[in-house]
C-alpha cells in the first residue's frame, strides 16, 4: 500500500506526460509503504545526451525539481504554502547508464514544521536526494530548500 492518496498517485501518472519530463525521457512512479515516496528514473537517450555522450545537467536537474514541494505540500495539507527556495546540483560522476532518484519527506518532519510555523513563522527546511546510475553510484547529489508558512486565516 502506498502512503499516497489516489488523487496524488493520479497526478504523478500525468506527469509522465508533462512535456518537459516527456522530452527528457523522465519516469515518475508512486513508490509502495506507508510514506509518501516516488521514484523518478531516466534512460540515456540521444535526446537526453549531452555533447561527449553523457546525460545532459539540466534534464538530471528536471527529474528531480518538483518532488520535494510536492510531497511536502501533500503532508502539511491544505492550510501550508510550499514554495521552492533554492536548489543546487552538485555533478560527481558522469552518467552514462539509466539513472534514479529517490524523494521522500523524512517521519515526522512534517510535525516538526507544522511546530514550527504555527504562529506563521516562515520554515525554510533543506532536502537532499542523490541521483545514482544502474551499478548504485551517485553520480548527482541535489539540495533543495523549501520555504514553508502557514496560509493566513482569511477576514470575514
Amino acid at each position: 500500500m502506498s502512503g499516497l492518496t489516489p488523487r496524488e498517485r493520479r497526478l504523478l501518472r500525468v506527469m509522465n506526460l508533462y512535456p518537459p519530463f516527456l522530452g527528457a525521457g523522465v519516469r515518475v512512479r508512486p513508490l509502495p509503504g506507508p510514506q509518501r515516496a516516488v521514484e523518478v528514473t531516466m534512460r540515456l537517450r540521444w535526446w537526453n545526451r549531452n555533447y561527449v555522450g553523457t546525460h545532459f545537467g539540466g534534464s538530471l536537474y528536471t527529474m528531480c525539481d518538483p518532488f520535494y514541494m510536492l510531497l511536502l505540500l501533500w503532508e502539511l495539507g491544505p492550510g501550508w504554502i510550499v514554495w521552492d527556495k533554492a536548489a543546487t546540483i552538485r555533478f560527481t560522476r558522469p552518467g552514462r547508464t539509466r539513472v534514479r532518484a529517490v524523494f521522500t519527506v523524512p517521519a515526522g518532519l512534517a510535525d516538526e514544521i507544522r511546530a514550527a510555523g504555527a504562529g506563521g513563522e516562515k520554515v525554510e527546511p533543506v532536502f537532499e536526494a542523490e541521483v545514482t546510475d544502474a551499478a548504485g553510484e551517485v553520480i548527482a547529489r541535489v539540495e533543495k530548500v523549501l520555504y514553508v508558512r502557514r496560509k493566513p486565516a482569511k477576514a470575514s
